[in-house]
C-alpha cells in the first residue's frame, strides 16, 4: 500500500501528460496527421530506402535517388542492436507529434523531481516547458528529431544533478540511459548545446566539492559519469561511427578546394561560412519577444485580422472582403533581423516573472546555473549581432564551426526559464511565515517586469518598424502597402506588450491575494498555472493548430506526380533526373527519380562543390558524365516542362586517356573544358596506389561495351566486353567507406576521377563487374552497440539490487 501511495501521483501525473498532449493535438484522435514540411521533404529523401526496405527486408544504407547517391546513415537508417531505440519506440508510444509533447512533459517532470519539486508543481512546469512556442513550432515545421533531443535533456541534466549530490546509483543510472536516448535521438547540434550547458553545471558542482575539499566524492562522481557516459555512447556506436564517417564527405566537413567558385582565393578555412553559419542570429532588440511574442511582428506569415490597417487598405483598393480577408491572414509582419521565422520564440511572460521572482526569494545557490546558462544561450543567439562571442566559439571551440542557425542554441534558455520559475512560486509558497519578505520580492518582481514593460512601450518611437524585404514589397505593391504593413507591426508591438502587462499585474494580484491569506496555496498554485500555461497555450495555437493536420494519405504522398515526371517514368532505363527549379534544395523530385538534387542539411560536398563550381556555370559536360539524362524546366507561362540530354555519358563508358593532375583544385580546374567521353581526370598524388598504370600514359581500349544488367541502391552489376584492358568511368558517386568492386568476383580497386566518379581497370574480355555497399562500420559499430547494450543491462540490474540491499541496510539501522 506505501508503494501504490508513492506512486500513485506520479501515475496521475503521466496520465495528465498522455490526456493534454491528445487534447492539444486532437486530430490524432480522428487519425489525421500533421503536416511537416521538413517531413515532406525528407519522405521524398527516403523514398527509395524506404520501398527498399519494404522489398527486401533489410537496409541499403545508400541511395541514389539524391544529390546522385550518399549514405542514408542521416535518412532514418535502422541499424542493428539498436535497443536503446527500441527503449525510446516504448516511451513515444503516442501518434506524432503527441508523442514529442509527452516526452517534452515527461523529461521535464522529471527533472524538477530531482530538484525537490512536490508533483503538482512539477506537472505545471512541465506543461510550460512542453508549450514553450518554439518547442511547439519545430514540430509544426517537422523538424522532430531536434524536438527529440531537446526532450531528453532534461533527463541528462537530473542524471547528473542526482550523481554530483552522491546518489551515485540511481543518478549514474538515470544518466546513462538519458544520454543514450539524447544521443539516440540524432539531433548532434542540439546535444552540444546541452554539453555547452552541462559544463556550466558541472563547473558549479565541482567547484562546491573542491571548496569543501571532498576530493574523494568528486572523484567517485567523475567515475560514475565516465562510465555512464561510455555505456550511453557505446550503445549508439554505429549511429556515432557512421555519422563521423559520413561528416568528412559531407558540407559539414573542410573543402579541400582553395578557390572559390568566381575563381577567387578562398579566405575562410572553415567548413561552412562564417556568413552561413550565422545567417541565422537573434536581434539583441528581438530578445525581448521572449517575454511579449509579436513585438517584432511575430512571423513571416502572420494573420493581422479584418481590423487591420492592412485590410482596410485592400478594402479602399477595391478588393473584395473575402479576398482581402484571405489575403491578411497571410502577411510577413516580421522584422527583426533573421531572415525567415515561422514563429517568435515565446517562452511565456508569466514564467518570467516567476523566473524573475525566484531570483529575488529563492536561496539555492543552483538558480545562478539555470540564469547563467539562459543568459549565455541568449547572448550566443545574438551571432554576428554580438561577434565578439560569436567569432571566439568559431574561430575557437571545437565542433561549433560545424553547426549553423546559432539563435536555436536558445532551446537552453527555454529550458533554464521554466525551472526557475517553478524553482520561484516553490519558494515563494515555502515563505508563506514570512508575508513581509512575500511582499518585498513580490514588488520588488512586479516592478521589475512591468518596469520592462514600460521601457518598451516609451522605445516604441525609436524602432523603425522596417524589414528586411520592404523594398521589394514597395517596388512591387507601392508605398501605401507598406505604410500599412508597418501600421500593423507598430499595432501588434502596442498589443503584445498590453497584453504582457495584463498577465504579469493578474499574476501579481493573485499572489499578493495569497500572501493578505484570501487565497489557499493550492488555489493560487492552480490559478497562476492556468495563468502560465493558457498565456503560452494561445499563441501557439496561433502557429500550430488543428488546420494543420490533413490525412495520412497526403503525408504518405507528400508530392503529386506531375507530366513531366509521368513522361520521364516511361523510362525504365538507369539515369539521373535535374530538376532546375529544385536548385539542389528540393526532394520533391528524389520522391520519383534517381535526382541530382535532394533536401539534406548536410549534404554530399562533393556533388554541391560540382553545382557550384561547374553545373551553376552552365558546364553541361558534367551533367552528361552524371548521366543526367532528363532536365525538368519551366517555360515563361510557369508550366514545368522535361527535356532529354542526348549527349549523356550513360551508366558506363571506356575512356582512352587519363589526364594525371596533384591536387583536388586541379581536377575542378580541368572540368572546366573537357571531353569527359574520352578522358578521365585523376588525382595520382592522391590516389595511385589503387591506380598502378596511373603514370604508364598507355592508350586505354575503348571499342568495348559496358553495360548495366542489375541496378539497386547498394548494388550494381554490369557485363563488360572489350578485346583489350580498358579503364572503366562508372555515372556512380564514389565513397570510399562502403563500397567495394569486384570484377569476376574478385574484389578489386576502384579509384576516384573527375571529381564525384567512380572508375577502375577492366581486363579484356567479357567480365562481370559488380559493385556492393558493405559498409564496415556498420559491422564494427552493430558488435560495440549489442556489448554496450549488454552492459548497460547488467549495470541497471546490479544497480537496482545494489540500491535495494543499500535501502534494507539503513533500514535496519
Amino acid at each position: 500500500m506505501k508503494i501504490v501511495n508513492k506512486f500513485y501521483p506520479h501515475a496521475l501525473v503521466i496520465l495528465g501528460f498522455i490526456l493534454v498532449s491528445l487534447i492539444y493535438f486532437y486530430p490524432v484522435l480522428q487519425g489525421k496527421q500533421i503536416f511537416q514540411s521538413d517531413i515532406a521533404q525528407y519522405t521524398g529523401m527516403a523514398k527509395e530506402q524506404n520501398d527498399f526496405r519494404a522489398a527486401e527486408n533489410s537496409e541499403p544504407y545508400w541511395t541514389n535517388s539524391a544529390f546522385g547517391g550518399m549514405p542514408t546513415y542521416q535518412l532514418g537508417a535502422n541499424y542493428p542492436n539498436d535497443f536503446v531505440g527500441k527503449l525510446d519506440d516504448v516511451l513515444r508510444f503516442l501518434p506524432r507529434p503527441a508523442d514529442y509533447l509527452f516526452l517534452y512533459f515527461l523529461g521535464f517532470y522529471g527533472l524538477l523531481l530531482v530538484l525537490k519539486t512536490d508533483p503538482l508543481k512539477a506537472f505545471i512546469g512541465a506543461i510550460a516547458f512542453g508549450f514553450s512556442t518554439y518547442l511547439i513550432i519545430i514540430l509544426g515545421v517537422g523538424h522532430n528529431a531536434k524536438a527529440h533531443a531537446i526532450a531528453y535533456m532534461p533527463l541528462v541534466i537530473a542524471g547528473i544533478i542526482l550523481v554530483f549530490q552522491k546518489k551515485y546509483i540511481w543518478g549514474g543510472l538515470l544518466t546513462m540511459f538519458a544520454v543514450a536516448l539524447e544521443v539516440n535521438a540524432n539531433h548532434f547540434q542540439m546535444t552540444y548545446y546541452l554539453l555547452i550547458f552541462l559544463l556550466i553545471l558541472s563547473g558549479y558542482f565541482v567547484f562546491n566539492f573542491i571548496k569543501e575539499k571532498q576530493f574523494k566524492e568528486l572523484g567517485i562522481a567523475v567515475g560514475v559519469l565516465a562510465v555512464a557516459g561510455i555505456f550511453a555512447i557505446g550503445a549508439n556506436a554505429t549511429n556515432l561511427m557512421a555519422t563521423s564517417e559520413y561528416a568528412k564527405f559531407s558540407t559539414r566537413s573542410n573543402s579541400e578546394l582553395t578557390f572559390n567558385p568566381d575563381g577567387s582565393k578562398k579566405t575562410d578555412e572553415n567548413a561552412l561560412s562564417r556568413e552561413y553559419i550565422t545567417e541565422y542570429s537573434y536581434g539583441i532588440a528581438e530578445s525581448f519577444n521572449l517575454i511579449a511574442p509579436r513585438i517584432f511582428g511575430g512571423s513571416n506569415h502572420e494573420n493581422v485580422g479584418t481590423h487591420s490597417s492592412m485590410y482596410s487598405f485592400m478594402i479602399e483598393q477595391g478588393v473584395p472582403s473575402a479576398q482581402a480577408e484571405d489575403f491578411v491572414s497571410g502577411m510577413p509582419t516580421y522584422w527583426g533581423d533573421q531572415p525567415i521565422v515561422a514563429a517568435p520564440a515565446y517562452i511565456g511572460v508569466v514564467v518570467f516573472f516567476l523566473a524573475v521572482l525566484a531570483l529575488f526569494i529563492d536561496d539555492r545557490k543552483i538558480k545562478y546555473v539555470f540564469l547563467g546558462g539562459a543568459l549565455f544561450s541568449l547572448i550566443l543567439s545574438w551571432g554576428k549581432n554580438f561577434s565578439l562571442l560569436t567569432d571566439f566559439f568559431i574561430d575557437y571551440i571545437p565542433m561549433y564551426d560545424k553547426f549553423r542557425a546559432v539563435s536555436s542554441i536558445q532551446v537552453i534558455l527555454e529550458l533554464c526559464f521554466p525551472v526557475l520559475a517553478v524553482m520561484g512560486i516553490q519558494s515563494f509558497f515555502k515563505a508563506k511565515e514570512e508575508p513581509k519578505l512575500q511582499q518585498k520580492v513580490l514588488v520588488q518582481t512586479g516592478v521589475f517586469g512591468l518596469g520592462i514593460i514600460l521601457i518598451l512601450v516609451i522605445a516604441k518611437g525609436f524602432f523603425h518598424f522596417t524589414g528586411s524585404n520592404d523594398n521589394y514589397y514597395l517596388e512591387s505593391y507601392g508605398p501605401g502597402f507598406v505604410d500599412a504593413l508597418k501600421e500593423d507591426r507598430m499595432t501588434l508591438y502596442s498589443a503584445d506588450l498590453l497584453r504582457s502587462g495584463f498577465f504579469i499585474v493578474i499574476t501579481f494580484g493573485t499572489l499578493w491575494l495569497f500572501i493578505k491569506n484570501k487565497l489557499a496555496q493550492n488555489t493560487t498554485l492552480i490559478i497562476v498555472g492556468l495563468l502560465m500555461v493558457f498565456d503560452l497555450f494561445f499563441v501557439d495555437k496561433k502557429y500550430v493548430s488543428a488546420k494543420d493536420f490533413v490525412s495520412p494519405v497526403e503525408i504518405a504522398a507528400p508530392f503529386q506526380e506531375t507530366p513531366s515526371d509521368a513522361q520521364i517514368l516511361k523510362d525504365t532505363t538507369h539515369y539521373r533526373v535535374f530538376e532546375v527549379n529544385g536548385n539542389m534544395s528540393s526532394a520533391r523530385a528524389s520522391y520519383f527519380h534517381n535526382s541530382l538534387g535532394g533536401y539534406h542539411a548536410a549534404k554530399p560536398r562533393r556533388i554541391q562543390q560540382l553545382f557550384d563550381y561547374q553545373i551553376a556555370k552552365n558546364n553541361t559536360e558534367v551533367l552528361d558524365m552524371l548521366n543526367v539524362k532528363y532536365i525538368i524546366q519551366t517555360d515563361k507561362e510557369g508550366k514545368e516542362f522535361p527535356t532529354i540530354n542526348p549527349n549523356t555519358n550513360g551508366n558506363a563508358w571506356f575512356v582512352s586517356t587519363v589526364k594525371l593532375v596533384n591536387k583536388p583544385d586541379d581536377v575542378m580546374k580541368s572540368l572546366d573544358d573537357i571531353d569527359t567521353k574520352r578522358v578521365a581526370v585523376f588525382n595520382v598524388r592522391e590516389h595511385e596506389a589503387k591506380f598502378r598504370s596511373a603514370r604508364l600514359k598507355k592508350q586505354w581500349d575503348t571499342t568495348g561495351t559496358i553495360k548495366v544488367v542489375e541496378y539497386k541502391p547498394n548494388y550494381i552489376k554490369y557485363q563488360s566486353d572489350n578485346t583489350k584492358d580498358g579503364l572503366a568511368v562508372f555515372s556512380e558517386m564514389y565513397y570510399k567507406n562502403g563500397w567495394n568492386a569486384y570484377v569476376d568476383g574478385k574484389l578489386t580497386d576502384h579509384f576516384p576521377v573527375d571529381y564525384v566518379l567512380r572508375a577502375m581497370e577492366i581486363p579484356g574480355g567479357k567480365h562481370t563487374v559488380e559493385f556492393k555497399f558493405e559498409p564496415q562500420v556498420i559491422k564494427t559499430g552493430g558488435m560495440i552497440t549489442l556489448v554496450s547494450s549488454i552492459g548497460m543491462l547488467l549495470l541497471l540490474i546490479g544497480g537496482i539490487y545494489f540500491q535495494n540491499r543499500k535501502s534494507k541496510n539503513q533500514g535496519q539501522n
